[in-house]
């Protein structure tokens, strides 16, 4: 078997606030194979756009490592490009509104000093020639969200991170977008890294999915069997929240408790305050590691 594409290993990022500090990335490891997509779940400000920027090189890691096609990064290197491209949520926000969107695509290459034909580049991502001369505002949010993905695709990176690439757009639009990612997938042969809250998004397109809380990953394995079969309450909770049509015109039940002060230093599990299973050993220990197949959680009391 290949060695993976991206390795986290055992990383943390803290940001200090007001009153103490906030470890936005506590203990994080997950790793990407070439060619397959990973996605990472969970609620706003759990740390899922921070592991995104970590692995870009735009955050400084408190502890750990993160290797991305066998170098380590540190900091924001030159040539990244050449390894990693990234989709952001607002594609008007991402694009220069000051430059024709031609450009804001071929800016990756400039900056390793390669070329690359940008009609071609447009066509790869379903936009026609005559785009390429117009500016972001005369441009559709899909239409946006195609240059920004051909932005990352133009050095042909091995590693694509996409935070969020449909949230800012209609629900007509997003099917295009997903069915794009996997066309660009199945020609490109790279690998995703998909930030998102939207499961039914990373249902259609992950092989595999990491679920954070609070700053750390609670359960990771295969699509299927996480969506199936969860084991940590909290991936269960999450769940449930999503919405179906079996659960049209109804509102999830809300967890119970309350979210922990992202400025604790947990000495046990950080989901105990909301846990409907919680005993005293979940508010004293750490939860460990639980191997199970290709699955991996972090619970004393998993669900059955």
């Amino acid at each position: 078997m290949s060695a993976p594409l991206l390795e986290i290993r055992d990383v943390a990022v803290e940001f200090g606030v007001s009153g103490g500090t906030v470890r936005a990335l506590d203990g994080v490891s997950l790793t990407v194979n070439p060619g397959e997509t990973v996605a990472v779940v969970g609620e706003s400000g759990c740390g899922k756009t921070t592991l995104a920027r970590a692995v870009l090189g735009l955050q400084s890691l408190s502890k750990g490592s993160i290797l991305l096609a066998g170098s380590e990064v540190h900091g924001v290197d030159r040539r990244a490009a050449e390894k990693v491209g990234m989709v952001w949520q607002d594609p008007y926000a991402s694009l220069n509104p000051r430059w024709k969107v031609g450009d804001s695509a071929l800016e990756p290459l400039k900056l390793v000093g390669k070329t690359r034909d940008v009609n071609e580049l447009f066509r790869s991502v379903g936009l026609d020639d005559r785009f390429v001369d117009r500016y972001p505002h005369q441009l559709s949010g899909g239409q946006r969200q195609r240059v920004a993905i051909g932005r990352a695709l133009a050095c042909r990176p091995p590693l694509v991170i996409c935070d969020e690439p449909t949230a800012a757009l209609d629900l007509s639009i997003r099917a295009q977008i997903l069915n794009l990612l996997k066309d660009v997938q199945k020609n490109e042969g790279c690998a995703f890294l998909y930030i998102s809250h939207d499961l039914t998004t990373v249902r259609f397109l992950a092989d595999r999915v990491a679920v954070m809380y609070l700053g750390r990953i609670v359960e990771e394995g295969k699509t299927e069997d996480i969506f199936q079969n969860p084991r940590h309450p909290y991936t269960k909770a999450l769940l449930d929240s999503a919405p179906s049509i079996e659960k049209l015109m109804t509102l999830p039940a809300a967890t119970p408790g309350e979210i922990p002060d992202p400025r604790t230093r947990f000495a046990g599990c950080r989901f105990e305050t909301r846990c409907a299973h919680a005993r005293p050993e979940c508010r004293q220990q750490d939860p460990p590691e639980t191997q199970d197949g290709t699955r991996r959680y972090y619970c004393f009391f998993p669900v059955d």
